[in-house]
């Protein structure tokens, strides 16, 4: 009610060239005395069904009012991530809810990336709740990631079951990269497969200049993490 839910924006980076080509929001809570509280710091709380939808629509709100902002400066952002839960899609209006928002913000929905982790793909007993929803965004010009692939329920098979349009590796695989030949191994696999699925692949948790020289030496085209920057306001985002 007080509109302190907000979106903090991480940039996702075009390694090759450094350029900013999208971004990632990351909810965030402002208090009443200015500080900001992360994520981690009140997903409890988000456990509730009815929590987590309301949060998800004011970050919605909000990111469809800071793309339309964007867009109208002529900045050439070509998308906003958004994570998405399980209340979201069971529901089962998750596609008129976007809709809304972003048609009464005037932003075409090929700006919105929805990042929906395995867990969410695979919960609710294995029902197609899940898949049928997101075959049905991806159909209306959305665009679908498999956030933090490589770990939970991690299977190849879900690039069947689920086909997306981009895949997120996890930052635990960056992270041991540059000395731990089982992680570059792995690396290099799922790049060559998102390549021959015609999908597209994000490092997340890029901290290095290393980690980055050795994405791009393995073909890896985009990446995100502390290397690059931390999530910030939209303010510093904008600038």
């Amino acid at each position: 009610r007080e509109e302190r839910v907000i979106p903090y924006y991480q940039p996702v980076i075009k390694i090759e060239t450094a350029e900013v080509v999208g971004v990632e929001a990351l909810v965030r809570i402002r208090n009443t005395d200015g500080t900001v509280l992360t994520a981690g710091e009140f997903h409890q709380a988000l456990s509730e069904p009815r929590l987590a939808y309301m949060v998800t629509d004011a970050v919605l709100e909000r990111v469809a009012s800071d793309l339309r902002f964007w867009l109208d400066m002529g900045l050439p952002i070509q998308h906003v991530g958004v994570n998405v839960t399980s209340p979201d899609f069971h529901r089962g209006n998750l596609e008129a809810r976007i809709s809304e928002v972003f048609g009464r913000h005037n932003v075409p929905l090929k700006h919105l990336v929805l990042e929906v982790n395995e867990k969410v793909f695979m919960g609710h007993g294995g029902d197609n709740t899940v898949a049928a929803s997101v075959e049905n965004l991806r159909t209306n010009h959305m665009l679908v990631a498999l956030d933090d692939f490589g770990t939970g329920y991690a299977s190849l098979t879900h690039l069947l079951e689920f086909p997306v349009d981009l895949i997120k590796i996890d930052q635990s695989f960056v992270q041991r990269l540059c000395h731990d030949r089982g992680s570059q191994a792995i690396v290099a696999a799922l790049i060559e497969i998102a390549n021959k699925l015609g999908m597209r692949i994000i490092a997340e948790g890029v901290e290095t200049r290393e980690q980055a020289r050795e994405l791009h030496r393995m073909g890896c085209k985009l990446g995100q993490g502390f290397y690059y920057s931390r999530a910030v306001s939209f303010e510093e985002a904008t600038d």
